[in-house]
């Protein structure tokens, strides 16, 4: 079965000095006054777009966003985008795989998990220059690789995603340490459901995985998103079926097989009921 195109980060643009691949790049610079598009696909690392100006179309798992001054999107590794960056935009463009990050420190890799589950931030003026500064000192860092440069590069990231929670949990309106606490848990399986929809489906081992009885986990999404375990989870096995539909020429056979569906006609039957089409009338309506 033919994948959707994964791109990765290039052997050109390795750093043998960090513990992984990292990338930071001035958009001025990039696009050299030519529009970027970018057709959709998937990356294998995380994707961070930072626009202190910028113009065009940003569509992140089949949501659409405009692309506008002081925002800042996130692309996990596994989501599928496409991209119109008007050539007048100015920001930075960060490319990291999980190994550059990681290792770092346990507590970090929990805040790149909270601030990544948004793919969208809008910012206001001042804490957009207060993010810009850390990111023109990474960059600097980056050119440069002067001593220790790579602790500083990681430092500067733990304050920019910081500074991203802080936001997230104002916009949310987090005000305690049992929301905290159930934020947490949602985050956590949102990433499972991520990283395993191909294999799992039931409630009832995500709730294991996550050490909690099938009533906590509802409990948790009802709260917090309104919905059961079992329509997030349904809500995924659609999305991964979208991204291969639109991204990918795969017969619909090969697309039930790879989502876990030995009955292809129940798959189809599946996805005409949560989205009011048959896969292959999703995909001649969308393409």
């Amino acid at each position: 079965m033919k994948t959707i195109p994964v791109r990765h980060l290039k052997t050109s643009q390795k750093e043998p000095n960090l513990s992984g691949d990292f990338m930071i790049k001035n958009l001025q610079e990039l696009l050299n006054g030519k529009d970027m598009v970018h057709e959709l696909h998937r990356h294998d690392f995380f994707f961070f777009l930072v626009l202190k100006k910028g113009t065009g179309n940003h569509e992140i798992d089949f949501v659409n966003y405009d692309v506008t001054d002081h925002t800042i999107f996130i692309i996990r590794p596994g989501q599928v985008h496409e991209l119109e960056l008007r050539s007048n935009s100015e920001g930075f463009m960060i490319q990291f795989n999980t190994d550059f990050y990681y290792p770092f420190n346990k507590r970090m890799n929990s805040l790149l998990q909270k601030v990544s589950a948004s793919n969208y931030y809008q910012l206001e003026e001042d804490l957009f220059s207060k993010i810009n500064f850390l990111l023109t000192s990474i960059f600097s860092e980056y050119k440069d690789k002067t001593e220790a440069y790579k602790e500083v590069i990681k430092s500067n990231l733990h304050i920019f995603f910081i500074e991203l929670l802080r936001l997230r949990n104002t916009n949310n309106k987090t005000p305690n340490t049992k929301d905290l606490y159930i934020q947490e848990s949602l985050d956590k399986f949102l990433h499972l459901l991520e990283t395993n929809i191909t294999s799992i489906k039931q409630v009832s081992k995500y709730a294991s995985m996550l050490n909690l009885s099938n009533y906590q986990l509802n409990t948790i999404t009802k709260q917090t998103l309104g919905k059961t375990a079992s329509e997030l989870i349904n809500e995924q096995i659609i999305l991964e079926s979208k991204r291969y539909l639109l991204a990918s020429s795969n017969q619909i056979n090969q697309i039930a097989y790879h989502l876990g569906y030995d009955d292809v006609s129940y798959f189809i039957r599946f996805f005409k009921k949560h989205t009011s089409y048959s896969p292959d009338a999703y995909r001649k309506k969308l393409k």
